[in-house]
């Protein structure tokens, strides 16, 4: 009893903890206000697709970098060479972008005895910390070929996006922006997401700027490395490429107006020892043109006439005010050290943030009472305990996620109401185990102990397999995607929690309670009674063959999946920009009609947009193919999207854009081959988990039964016009989970009645197996429809490619379970049986006692 009590004091303190996680999300202002700010600040966050915001996804130049690192280390070691008398005829320069070191500098040396000087001079130049060399030098007759060292080139990238993680995020908190959220992402990307910002053309401008700023004397006769370089206005210098002087000394800037002639200019004032440098410079080359470089243009190049000391400057040019303002916030914040491009740009309006998360709440609220509901009407006070334990498992997964500190996303509140759907089959599980334990006579308590102990290794197999698929969601997803696998994987966990556990306490309570004061020993040994009509329906279920048609059955399954793959090569899939690239622009334009809206971009010179009516009346969806196949938005989408809608608001000054995404061809094909290894491996790991809990024609036929569920949900999106985006991949994988979670319970029940009669015929195992499970296979998939449906009818189309077809995957999947699964396995195991297999595997237990019976 002690025992006992301490369990469930841990399992209460569990609970609350998690309750009171979740509580500051929904306490009212007036009692936050007499808590703690800690505790009080600790809530959920709403992601850009529920409160409207931009997201901007950032990749770096890192050819660019490598170049200018590869240019510095053998300008050095020419340098040094030529000061030891080393002669050498430099060949060639070149930069291959396929490779990650990104090119090579070649020169021959006239005589080959110096090579040994060159390796040496090399090292000293380019020795790092760790005792290595930056460069890699090849020397073949008398060819020296310079490399960037490959360690180094995976050094300088992370170190390099990390500073630039910083001067992103510097140059954003001096804009004023409400919590900008700046992350890395991958190997050479940074995430950018700027909630309740709606219009990032300024921030596009300030991100997608270097202003790397660098001070170069003008070249003369003893300049011995020269470039050209231009000005705004077309005018060519030629300069020193050696620099004289880095912009990174530069520690304050400012835009103002000339005291001179009232012109934009931009002061700037130096450190110390770039003060000191500069003082120097200045001294020694009076007379000399100086020019000041800003991103590979000049802006200014001033005559030094005299010193300039006390390292404060001006930078004039054809500036207005807000560029000079930009430019002195740039070089404040520090210079990007290597160029980043946007290729990836999402934002949504707040009206349609606001939208979503009325729909998400409703559908979710619905979804959930549908559960509850028919949870008590199947199972009466015993569906209620489980409906409770349903609700603190969904106020525990909200204390997780606020303890972690996540985002919430609409695909994430989607993966809230599946989880519901999903968890529910534990709860089913088990009490149709406990009705069986019932059945043959056992008393409530013992049959509760029992139909727990069977029911659990079940549900570890089940959701261990659907975690398999989630969790490659999350490795493979990006942003909302990922939200919807960690809420999904939370809600897993929490629910064998509280089914296994906390239900199991509950319902153990409630029947000592019941039989507390009586002392009838007799009555203390009744059965439950578990009585309403959808039960008394679901035992008339019973006896039923499955394989008696399982020829036709098989064959329609194999015709649908070929009719499925023919409609997935014609007409195909209608895919989203998330794999196709380009842009996508959803408007509400109340006062254009649909050929007005056409006249007005056509007459901008805007004519591979198509356009076409989008739910309500003046609300439109424009497509934009990919116009830059280098995948740099910045130089092509994001141009023609910045004038598509200026091009709009002067046609009509009441448009609203309530959501935009811009796609790179870079990006869109990371998402298709991504997609394609997350199916593969999950089908992957998902066989050799099942080839090791169960044998090898168990885990055949439930792989090969899913396989031709993916397919004809593949089919249903062709055959629908649903679009195929990130949201489908995730219902494709969370399909996988669910399909591969019904079929475990079923081949469970198989190997359990395996073991307990081995000699009965493999057909009537597998159909007292079917029909023994058919009840919580039913009843799983009507709660999980019931979670679903009002998500797919209500939910928008922000969710449409996820709701709707796991609609449909879930009456494929029950069919499948029900009719398939169960055709393979006996194809498979009367195979087995003519090679004169045994369908299982003996125990340890079983091979312990056949060796006992040795002499």
């Amino acid at each position: 009893m002690a025992r006992f009590s301490f369990r469930g004091f841990v399992y209460v303190l569990i609970v609350m903890l998690g309750l009171l996680s979740a509580a500051p999300n929904i306490l009212p202002q007036s009692i936050k206000q007499q808590l703690p700010t800690w505790y009080t600040t600790s809530t959920l966050s709403l992601g850009l697709d529920l409160q409207g915001g931009s997201h901007l996804l950032l990749a770096a130049d890192t050819n660019a970098l490598f170049e200018k690192q590869l240019n510095s280390f053998s300008s050095d070691l020419l340098s040094e060479l030529r000061s030891q008398n080393v002669r050498y005829t430099k060949t060639s320069h070149s930069l291959t972008h396929k490779d990650s070191r990104s090119g090579s500098i070649v020169f021959t040396l006239r005589s080959a005895d110096d090579a040994r000087k060159v390796k040496d001079t090399a090292y000293q130049i380019s020795a790092q910390p760790n005792g290595s060399s930056a460069l890699d030098v090849e020397i073949k007759q008398s060819t020296v070929t310079l490399t960037l060292n490959e360690l180094y080139t995976e050094q300088l990238v992370k170190d390099t996006l990390s500073r630039s993680v910083e001067v992103v995020r510097k140059r954003l908190n001096e804009t004023g922006l409400t919590e900008p959220s700046v992350t890395l992402q991958g190997k050479d990307a940074i995430l950018v997401q700027m909630p309740g910002m709606s219009e990032p053309t300024q921030v596009k401008k300030l991100l997608g700027t270097t202003a790397q700023m660098t001070f170069h004397w003008a070249a003369n006769s003893q300049s011995e490395q020269v470039m050209n370089k231009q000005d705004a206005a077309g005018n060519t210098y030629r300069l020193e490429q050696k620099v004289a002087l880095e912009g990174e000394h530069i520690t304050d800037a400012a835009g103002v107006l000339s005291s001179e002639n009232g012109q934009p200019v931009v002061t700037f004032r130096l450190d110390s020892a770039g003060a000191k440098q500069f003082a120097t410079m200045t001294r020694d080359n009076i007379g000399r043109v100086l020019a000041i470089v800003l991103d590979d243009k000049v802006v200014t190049a001033p005559v030094i006439n005299s010193v300039i000391p006390g390292g404060r400057g001006e930078i004039t040019g054809n500036f207005t005010l807000p560029e000079a303002g930009n430019t002195a916030l740039m070089l404040r914040t520090g210079a990007l050290p290597v160029p980043l491009t946007i290729i990836e740009e999402r934002t949504v309006g707040p009206d349609l943030g606001s939208d979503a998360i009325q729909t998400g709440v409703e559908s979710g609220v619905a979804g959930a009472l549908l559960v509850l509901a028919f949870m008590v009407a199947i199972y009466g006070r015993w569906g209620a305990i489980a409906s409770f334990a349903l609700c603190i498992n969904m106020a525990l997964v909200f204390g997780a996620l606020t303890l972690f500190g996540a985002t919430l996303t609409l695909p994430g509140i989607a993966g809230l109401i599946l989880t519901m759907g999903m968890a529910v089959d534990a709860n089913i599980l088990i009490n149709e185990r406990i009705r069986e334990e019932s059945k043959k006579g056992r008393p409530a308590a013992s049959a509760i102990e029992v139909g727990f102990d069977k029911a659990f290794a079940t549900i570890v197999d089940s959701n261990f397999t659907t975690l398999i698929a989630v969790s490659l969601l999350f490795m493979f997803g990006s942003g909302p995607i990922k939200g919807f696998a960690i809420t999904i994987a939370l809600g897993l966990v929490s629910s064998v929690f509280t089914a296994v556990a906390l239900t199991k306490m509950l319902m153990l309570r409630v029947v000592k309670s019941k039989h507390k004061n009586t002392q009838d020993r007799a009555q203390q040994r009744v059965p439950l009674r578990f009585s309403s009509p959808l039960l008394r329906l679901s035992d008339k279920l019973s006896g039923i063959n499955f394989l008696a048609k399982r020829k036709i059955a098989l064959a329609v399954s194999v015709v649908l999946t070929v009719l499925s793959i023919g409609l997935f090569a014609k007409p195909g899939l209608h895919y989203g920009v998330d794999f196709t690239g380009g842009t996508m622009i959803e408007l509400t334009a109340p006062t254009l009609t649909t050929d007005e809206l056409r006249n007005v971009i056509e007459s901008n010179g805007f004519d591979q947009i198509a356009i076409q009516e989008y739910g309500s009346e003046h609300h439109y969806l424009l497509r934009a193919p990919v116009l830059d196949s280098s995948g740099e938005l910045e130089n092509s989408n994001a141009k023609q999207t910045d004038a598509l809608k200026r091009a709009i608001s002067q046609a009509d000054s009441e448009v609203s854009f309530d959501k935009i995404d811009m796609v790179g061809p870079k990006v869109s094909g990371g998402f298709a081959e991504l997609s394609i290894l997350a199916l593969l491996i999950a089908g992957g790991g998902m066989l050799v988990y099942l080839w090791a809990r169960f044998e090898a024609h168990f885990a055949s036929a439930a792989l090969l039964t899913v396989i031709l569920d993916l397919t004809k949900t593949i089919g249903f999106f062709a055959l629908t016009g649903i679009e195929f985006n990130l949201t489908a991949v995730a219902a494709l994988l969370a399909l996988i989970g669910y399909s591969i979670n019904d079929k475990v319970v079923v081949l469970d029940r198989i190997r359990e009645l395996l073991r307990l009669d081995p000699n009965k015929p493999l057909a009537d195992t597998i159909n007292e197996a079917v029909n023994s499970t058919l009840s919580r296979t039913v009843f799983t998939s009507v709660t999980t429809l019931l979670a679903l449906l009002p998500m797919a009818i209500f939910g928008g189309d922000a969710v449409e490619s996820f709701a709707v077809p796991m609609v449909f995957a879930v009456v494929i999947g029950t069919s499948s379970t029900l009719f398939i699964t169960s055709t393979l396995l006996y194809l498979l195991g009367s195979r087995r049986e003519k090679q004169g297999k045994a369908q299982l595997k003996p125990t340890a237990e079983e091979i312990k006692a056949s060796l006992s019976h040795i002499p």
